[in-house]
């Protein structure tokens, strides 16, 4: 067990059983644990400095696009397939899902083999690409299998995965068929990010995003990422995101500086975190990196890892907040 203070005082945050279950074999933990908080009574704005000179909304021109009822509905539809562990009939359902909805985009597949506690397993990273005119590179992620553990009850993690790889899929199609002047767009759904063992084990866990990194760092790739911007739990109706220490300061400003240019400035940054999540490869090959997460999932993150993360703890709105504010952040990056 692990504890952390918040403004609000203690709560458990990772390495926890999940006491609304009754089953010991449904322990609830994750690398995307958060060990720092700002100081008792911090305001929510002090998590984030503000620049110098601050752009205005007329520098990136009117709000993006994001049409948040099919976001929702690409989350009840991958939901709809049930529990999706590595190695199951219903993984393989949502990789071809989201190839379908891909289809005439440039989608290259990161195909491999891993060898865990619990077997092997072949994992798949799905990468669209939608070039731009200048050398460079914006990624945006999201993992999209459930986690082995849970793979027997009817756990189908809507707001861990499902949420931030409907959000991917609604980006793809604000990004298809338009000529971009900036910087290349790959979406990643990354695979094998939960871990194989609970609590949280870090050896077996992030398979899909610590390969991409490996491949990327070594064919030169990395070094045009321009930005990493990780989607994940992002679906929460009562929206929330971290300010996370483990990101990069300076891209954490700049998606303050997006939320408060489009209005959602009080859904971010209300709590100080270090994050272990996808990012983490990433950040470890000095990519600038930032994670939009939400690690307060009910009270006391009470649904996160349990069956109770059901579509119905979900808004539209939430998903397109964070979309909004992903697309102006990309548009920030090309002007940086």
């Amino acid at each position: 067990m692990r504890l952390i203070q918040q403004p609000s005082g203690w709560r458990i945050v990772s390495g926890v059983l999940c006491a609304a279950l009754a089953l010991s074999a449904l322990a609830c933990s994750h690398g995307k644990e958060a060990s720092a908080a700002a100081p008792d009574g911090a305001a929510a704005s002090s998590a984030v400095a503000a620049p110098e000179a601050p752009a205005t909304s007329a520098d990136y021109g009117p709000p993006p696009a994001f049409d948040s009822a099919r976001a929702m509905q690409y989350v009840k539809e991958l939901v709809a397939f049930g529990p999706r562990p590595l190695g199951s009939a219903n993984h393989k359902k949502v990789e071809d899902y989201i190839i379908e909805h891909l289809k005439g985009d440039a989608v290259e597949n990161d195909a491999f083999d891993i060898d865990t506690t619990e077997g092997k397993f072949p994992v798949r990273n799905i990468i669209a690409k939608y070039p731009g005119k200048r050398n460079g590179i914006i990624v945006i992620a999201s993992h999209y299998e459930t986690n082995w553990p849970l793979r027997n009850t009817s756990y189908v993690g809507a707001n861990d995965g499902a949420s931030s790889s409907a959000l991917l899929l609604e980006i793809a199609n604000q990004l298809r068929g338009k000529q971009r002047d900036g910087y290349s767009v790959w979406l990643v759904w990354d695979d094998a990010e939960e871990s194989m063992r609970l609590p949280w084990f870090d050896p077996e866990s992030l398979y899909g995003v610590r390969h991409l990194a490996k491949t990327w760092a070594g064919d030169g790739t990395i070094k045009k990422i321009k930005g990493f911007l990780l989607e994940d739990m992002i679906g929460d109706a009562d929206l929330n995101i971290e300010h996370d220490e483990n990101s990069t300061a300076w891209l954490e400003d700049m998606v303050y500086q997006a939320a408060t240019q489009l209005g959602y400035q009080s859904h971010f940054f209300g709590r100080d975190n270090r994050i272990e999540d996808d990012h983490r490869p990433f950040m470890d090959l000095g990519v600038p990196c930032v994670d939009f997460i939400d690690l307060d999932y009910g009270y006391g993150n009470v649904f996160w890892h349990t069956p109770q993360d059901t579509v119905d703890k979900l808004s539209p709105k939430s998903l397109e907040i964070v979309g909004r504010v992903t697309l102006r952040t990309v548009q920030m990056l090309e002007k940086r």
